[in-house]
């Protein structure tokens, strides 16, 4: 998975928590799912970044250096 493919799943998920707060600000129905979904994505766009960074070799290199 590329980082941009990465980056695009973090975005979707910062603009779903944008809609979702509105959602929940005018009280209207599916708020909480939309939250939830939004904040799914952003962790799993933070767990595939880690995923990324660990099985870079040019990370490794830096670590060692």
């Amino acid at each position: 998975m590329k980082v941009k493919h990465i980056l695009v799943i973090f975005l979707l998920g910062v603009v779903g928590v944008i809609i979702g707060a509105f959602f929940k600000i005018q009280h209207w129905p599916g708020a909480a799912t939309i939250l939830m979904i939004s904040v799914g994505l952003e962790v799993l766009s933070g767990i595939l970044a880690i995923w990324k960074l660990l099985t870079t070799k040019k990370f490794k290199d830096f670590l060692n250096s």
